[in-house]
Protein backbone atom coordinates (compact mmCIF):
# COMPACT_ATOMS: atom_id res chain seq x y z
CA UNK A 1 0.00 0.00 0.00
CA UNK A 2 1.49 3.86 -0.87
CA UNK A 3 -0.08 6.93 -0.47
CA UNK A 4 -0.44 9.56 -3.57
CA UNK A 5 -0.62 12.81 -3.62
CA UNK A 6 -4.19 13.37 -4.58
CA UNK A 7 -5.70 13.97 -0.38
CA UNK A 8 -8.76 15.14 1.16
CA UNK A 9 -8.09 17.90 3.58
CA UNK A 10 -9.77 17.98 7.12
CA UNK A 11 -9.52 20.79 9.33
CA UNK A 12 -10.16 20.65 12.76
CA UNK A 13 -10.69 23.72 15.81
CA UNK A 14 -11.92 23.15 19.24
CA UNK A 15 -15.13 24.48 19.42
CA UNK A 16 -16.81 25.42 23.53
CA UNK A 17 -20.37 23.69 23.35
CA UNK A 18 -21.01 20.75 20.81
CA UNK A 19 -19.45 19.35 17.89
CA UNK A 20 -20.20 20.68 14.14
CA UNK A 21 -19.18 18.49 10.99
CA UNK A 22 -19.59 19.32 7.62
CA UNK A 23 -18.48 18.17 4.31
CA UNK A 24 -17.83 19.22 0.49
CA UNK A 25 -16.12 18.61 -2.37
CA UNK A 26 -13.00 20.62 -3.16
CA UNK A 27 -13.47 23.26 -5.78
CA UNK A 28 -10.70 21.25 -7.66
CA UNK A 29 -11.72 17.85 -6.82
CA UNK A 30 -11.31 15.64 -10.15
CA UNK A 31 -14.39 13.85 -9.76
CA UNK A 32 -17.19 15.00 -7.64
CA UNK A 33 -19.91 12.73 -6.85
CA UNK A 34 -23.47 13.09 -4.70
CA UNK A 35 -22.61 13.29 -1.22
CA UNK A 36 -25.65 11.11 -0.14
CA UNK A 37 -25.09 9.93 3.38
CA UNK A 38 -25.98 11.06 6.71
CA UNK A 39 -22.83 12.86 7.68
CA UNK A 40 -23.10 10.94 11.03
CA UNK A 41 -22.51 7.94 9.11
CA UNK A 42 -19.20 8.87 7.90
CA UNK A 43 -15.68 6.87 8.96
CA UNK A 44 -14.19 10.64 10.34
CA UNK A 45 -17.53 11.19 12.43
CA UNK A 46 -17.40 7.32 13.46
CA UNK A 47 -13.62 7.92 14.62
CA UNK A 48 -13.86 11.00 16.43
CA UNK A 49 -16.91 9.06 18.48
CA UNK A 50 -14.71 6.00 18.92
CA UNK A 51 -11.48 8.27 20.25
CA UNK A 52 -13.92 9.96 22.17
CA UNK A 53 -15.38 7.47 24.20
CA UNK A 54 -11.74 5.86 24.33
CA UNK A 55 -10.83 8.62 26.38
CA UNK A 56 -13.57 9.01 28.13
CA UNK A 57 -14.29 12.80 27.65
CA UNK A 58 -16.07 15.35 25.64
CA UNK A 59 -13.75 16.12 22.38
CA UNK A 60 -15.79 19.25 20.80
CA UNK A 61 -14.63 20.11 17.68
CA UNK A 62 -15.68 22.13 14.67
CA UNK A 63 -14.88 19.61 11.96
CA UNK A 64 -14.77 20.60 8.29
CA UNK A 65 -13.65 17.65 5.35
CA UNK A 66 -12.89 18.78 1.79
CA UNK A 67 -13.05 15.94 -0.61
CA UNK A 68 -10.92 15.25 -3.35
CA UNK A 69 -10.21 11.35 -3.23
CA UNK A 70 -13.67 9.65 -5.30
CA UNK A 71 -16.29 7.88 -3.96
CA UNK A 72 -16.39 4.14 -4.43
CA UNK A 73 -12.47 4.25 -6.11
CA UNK A 74 -10.97 1.69 -4.18
CA UNK A 75 -8.79 4.73 -2.88
CA UNK A 76 -9.22 4.52 1.14
CA UNK A 77 -10.62 8.14 0.72
CA UNK A 78 -12.64 7.23 3.32
CA UNK A 79 -10.19 5.29 5.97
CA UNK A 80 -7.97 8.35 5.46
CA UNK A 81 -10.32 10.42 6.44
CA UNK A 82 -10.76 8.78 9.58
CA UNK A 83 -6.99 8.08 10.49
CA UNK A 84 -6.69 11.88 10.06
CA UNK A 85 -9.68 12.00 12.43
CA UNK A 86 -7.64 9.97 14.79
CA UNK A 87 -4.43 11.86 14.71
CA UNK A 88 -5.35 14.95 14.62
CA UNK A 89 -7.88 14.48 17.55
CA UNK A 90 -4.85 13.06 19.84
CA UNK A 91 -2.75 16.20 18.89
CA UNK A 92 -5.37 18.57 19.09
CA UNK A 93 -6.53 17.49 22.68
CA UNK A 94 -2.94 16.33 24.11
CA UNK A 95 -4.27 12.88 24.48
CA UNK A 96 -1.11 11.26 23.89
CA UNK A 97 -2.89 7.68 23.03
CA UNK A 98 -0.79 4.60 23.18
CA UNK A 99 0.18 4.03 19.95
CA UNK A 100 -1.02 0.55 20.26
CA UNK A 101 -4.30 1.61 21.39
CA UNK A 102 -4.82 3.85 18.12
CA UNK A 103 -3.94 1.41 16.10
CA UNK A 104 -6.52 -0.91 17.60
CA UNK A 105 -8.96 1.67 17.22
CA UNK A 106 -8.49 2.32 14.11
CA UNK A 107 -8.80 -1.29 12.93
CA UNK A 108 -11.99 -1.73 14.49
CA UNK A 109 -12.59 1.19 11.93
CA UNK A 110 -12.02 -0.59 8.74
CA UNK A 111 -8.82 -2.95 7.73
CA UNK A 112 -6.98 -0.34 5.59
CA UNK A 113 -7.07 2.55 8.54
CA UNK A 114 -4.28 1.62 10.35
CA UNK A 115 -1.78 1.92 7.42
CA UNK A 116 -2.86 5.92 7.40
CA UNK A 117 -1.23 6.53 10.75
CA UNK A 118 1.97 5.23 9.57
CA UNK A 119 4.69 5.17 6.93
CA UNK A 120 2.94 6.32 3.48
CA UNK A 121 4.70 3.48 2.09
CA UNK A 122 4.09 -0.19 3.64
CA UNK A 123 3.66 -4.18 2.99
CA UNK A 124 0.19 -4.21 5.32
CA UNK A 125 -1.32 -8.11 5.89
CA UNK A 126 -3.52 -10.22 8.03
CA UNK A 127 -6.90 -8.24 8.28
CA UNK A 128 -4.89 -5.02 8.35
CA UNK A 129 -2.94 -5.16 11.67
CA UNK A 130 0.63 -6.30 10.43
CA UNK A 131 2.58 -3.30 8.59
CA UNK A 132 5.54 -3.63 7.62
CA UNK A 133 7.01 0.02 6.52
CA UNK A 134 9.05 0.50 3.92
CA UNK A 135 11.97 2.93 3.14
CA UNK A 136 11.14 5.58 1.32
CA UNK A 137 12.58 5.34 -2.54
CA UNK A 138 12.46 6.30 -5.95
CA UNK A 139 8.87 8.40 -6.91
CA UNK A 140 6.40 6.65 -8.85
CA UNK A 141 4.36 8.67 -11.38
CA UNK A 142 1.21 7.52 -12.26
CA UNK A 143 -1.87 9.08 -14.61
CA UNK A 144 -4.69 8.06 -12.21
CA UNK A 145 -8.26 7.40 -13.82
CA UNK A 146 -11.51 8.41 -12.47
CA UNK A 147 -14.65 7.14 -13.80
CA UNK A 148 -18.37 8.14 -12.68
CA UNK A 149 -18.56 4.06 -11.79
CA UNK A 150 -17.99 2.53 -8.13
CA UNK A 151 -17.36 -0.14 -6.39
CA UNK A 152 -18.76 -1.83 -3.49
CA UNK A 153 -16.09 -2.85 -1.77
CA UNK A 154 -17.80 -5.98 -0.20
CA UNK A 155 -19.56 -6.99 -2.97
CA UNK A 156 -15.65 -6.96 -4.62
CA UNK A 157 -14.58 -9.50 -1.93
CA UNK A 158 -17.51 -11.54 -1.82
CA UNK A 159 -17.42 -11.89 -5.82
CA UNK A 160 -13.62 -12.54 -5.63
CA UNK A 161 -14.11 -15.33 -2.89
CA UNK A 162 -16.58 -16.96 -5.24
CA UNK A 163 -14.07 -16.89 -7.92
CA UNK A 164 -11.06 -18.06 -6.10
CA UNK A 165 -12.13 -19.78 -3.34
CA UNK A 166 -8.69 -21.06 -2.80
CA UNK A 167 -6.70 -18.50 -3.04
CA UNK A 168 -3.43 -18.08 -1.45
CA UNK A 169 -0.91 -15.45 -1.02
CA UNK A 170 2.03 -15.15 -2.82
CA UNK A 171 4.25 -13.36 -0.44
CA UNK A 172 7.37 -13.22 -2.62
CA UNK A 173 5.66 -11.97 -5.89
CA UNK A 174 4.10 -8.87 -3.75
CA UNK A 175 7.23 -8.24 -2.17
CA UNK A 176 9.21 -8.48 -5.64
CA UNK A 177 6.74 -6.07 -6.71
CA UNK A 178 6.99 -3.64 -3.78
CA UNK A 179 11.11 -3.02 -3.85
CA UNK A 180 10.79 -3.06 -7.99
CA UNK A 181 12.11 0.37 -9.29
CA UNK A 182 11.55 1.51 -11.82
CA UNK A 183 8.26 0.49 -11.79
CA UNK A 184 7.42 -0.92 -15.28
CA UNK A 185 4.14 -0.02 -17.20
CA UNK A 186 3.40 -4.06 -16.58
CA UNK A 187 4.95 -4.43 -13.48
CA UNK A 188 1.36 -4.10 -11.03
CA UNK A 189 -1.10 -6.81 -10.28
CA UNK A 190 -4.36 -6.52 -8.78
CA UNK A 191 -5.56 -9.87 -7.43
CA UNK A 192 -8.87 -8.60 -7.07
CA UNK A 193 -9.29 -7.13 -10.68
CA UNK A 194 -11.41 -9.74 -12.17
CA UNK A 195 -13.67 -9.60 -9.14
CA UNK A 196 -14.16 -5.65 -9.36
CA UNK A 197 -14.79 -6.40 -13.09
CA UNK A 198 -17.95 -8.96 -12.09
CA UNK A 199 -19.93 -6.30 -10.01
CA UNK A 200 -19.36 -3.75 -12.38
CA UNK A 201 -19.01 -4.93 -16.61
CA UNK A 202 -18.32 -1.48 -17.42
CA UNK A 203 -15.06 -0.91 -15.77
CA UNK A 204 -13.52 -3.83 -17.44
CA UNK A 205 -15.18 -2.36 -20.91
CA UNK A 206 -13.42 1.43 -19.80
CA UNK A 207 -9.63 -0.66 -19.09
CA UNK A 208 -9.77 -2.22 -22.12
CA UNK A 209 -10.44 0.73 -24.08
CA UNK A 210 -8.28 3.28 -21.97
CA UNK A 211 -5.23 0.68 -23.00
CA UNK A 212 -5.55 0.63 -26.12
CA UNK A 213 -6.06 4.24 -26.76
CA UNK A 214 -2.37 4.94 -24.27
CA UNK A 215 -0.57 1.77 -26.14
CA UNK A 216 -0.40 0.24 -21.94
CA UNK A 217 -1.64 -1.52 -19.31
CA UNK A 218 -4.12 -0.11 -17.05
CA UNK A 219 -4.49 -1.08 -13.95
CA UNK A 220 -7.14 -1.38 -11.22
CA UNK A 221 -6.66 0.44 -7.93
CA UNK A 222 -7.72 -1.88 -4.87
CA UNK A 223 -11.18 -2.85 -5.12
CA UNK A 224 -12.34 -0.28 -7.95
CA UNK A 225 -13.14 1.66 -9.77
CA UNK A 226 -10.16 3.69 -9.97
CA UNK A 227 -7.38 3.19 -11.97
CA UNK A 228 -4.02 3.90 -13.55
CA UNK A 229 -1.16 3.92 -15.37
CA UNK A 230 2.18 3.83 -15.17
CA UNK A 231 4.55 7.03 -16.24
CA UNK A 232 7.97 7.06 -16.75
CA UNK A 233 7.73 10.76 -14.82
CA UNK A 234 5.94 14.08 -14.19
CA UNK A 235 5.90 15.14 -17.31
CA UNK A 236 4.53 12.04 -18.88
CA UNK A 237 1.50 11.53 -16.53
CA UNK A 238 0.22 14.73 -17.06
CA UNK A 239 0.23 14.30 -20.62
CA UNK A 240 -1.14 10.81 -19.96
CA UNK A 241 -3.96 12.31 -17.98
CA UNK A 242 -4.93 14.92 -20.78
CA UNK A 243 -5.00 12.36 -23.34
CA UNK A 244 -7.89 10.39 -21.06
CA UNK A 245 -9.58 13.55 -20.01
CA UNK A 246 -9.84 14.41 -23.83
CA UNK A 247 -12.13 10.70 -24.64
CA UNK A 248 -14.33 12.17 -21.72
CA UNK A 249 -12.87 10.40 -18.58
CA UNK A 250 -11.75 12.19 -15.57
CA UNK A 251 -7.87 11.72 -15.01
CA UNK A 252 -5.33 13.27 -12.68
CA UNK A 253 -1.48 12.93 -12.74
CA UNK A 254 -0.22 11.65 -9.27
CA UNK A 255 2.80 10.63 -7.39
CA UNK A 256 2.98 8.06 -4.70
CA UNK A 257 4.40 9.56 -1.80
Amino acid sequence: MVRVSLRDDLLLERATDSCCFTMEWAEDAPSPSPIDWPIDKDLMVRAHRLLQRHAGRELAVRASLRKRIPVGAGMGGASSDAAAMLAALDSLFELKTDTGDLTRLASSLGSDVPFFLGAPSALVAGFGEAIEDLAAEQTIHLALILPSLQCNTAAVYRAYDELKPTAALDDAAVRRLARTRPLPPDGPFNDLAEAAFTVEPRLRELRDRCARSLGRPVHVTGSGAAMFVVAEDAASARALASEIRASGTAAIAVATL
